[in-house]
């Protein structure tokens, strides 16, 4: 109903829906749309719904007990929700006959690579043996 509206858009579809997924998808959407003004500084107008998912979740297993010492198995169900928002690149295209188009681009925003640390990765336990053996007894003194 909301994948690929703006978010203010979305989040008046959504506010208005009378549905009960409707207002928990309402408050994903908007934190999504408030991480990204935070974190990204980026605006709430150029804001795009890109991919939202529901997927399934752990189950909640929990009973009901009836008559002669007997249960009834009940089981909650829950999800999880993935809610993507990019960002709209306004800009002008040139054709091949000179015409000027304006071309909307949706562009998923990303974390600056200069800010995160690089770990090495783990070697297993083979690994480690192996490289002990290759490595020459050091000399006690």
């Amino acid at each position: 109903m909301v994948r690929g509206k703006t978010v203010k858009d979305a989040l008046a579809v959504l506010k208005f829906t009378p549905k009960k997924g409707a207002k928990i998808i309402y408050k994903v959407v908007h934190s999504a749309a408030s991480n990204a003004k935070n974190n990204f500084k980026q605006s709430m107008d150029d804001l795009v719904i890109t991919k939202i998912l529901v997927t399934k979740g752990p189950t909640y297993k929990r009973s009901l007990p009836i008559s002669r010492g007997r249960v009834h198995p009940i089981r909650k169900r829950t999800s999880h929700i993935t809610v993507e928002v990019g960002l709209i690149e306004k800009g002008e295209v040139k054709s091949k006959k000179g015409e000027v188009k304006k071309e909307e681009k949706v562009v998923k925003p990303t974390k600056k690579l200069e800010n995160l640390k690089t770990k090495e990765p783990k070697t297993s336990k083979e690994d480690k043996k192996s490289e002990n053996k290759l490595k020459k007894p050091t000399e006690k003194k």
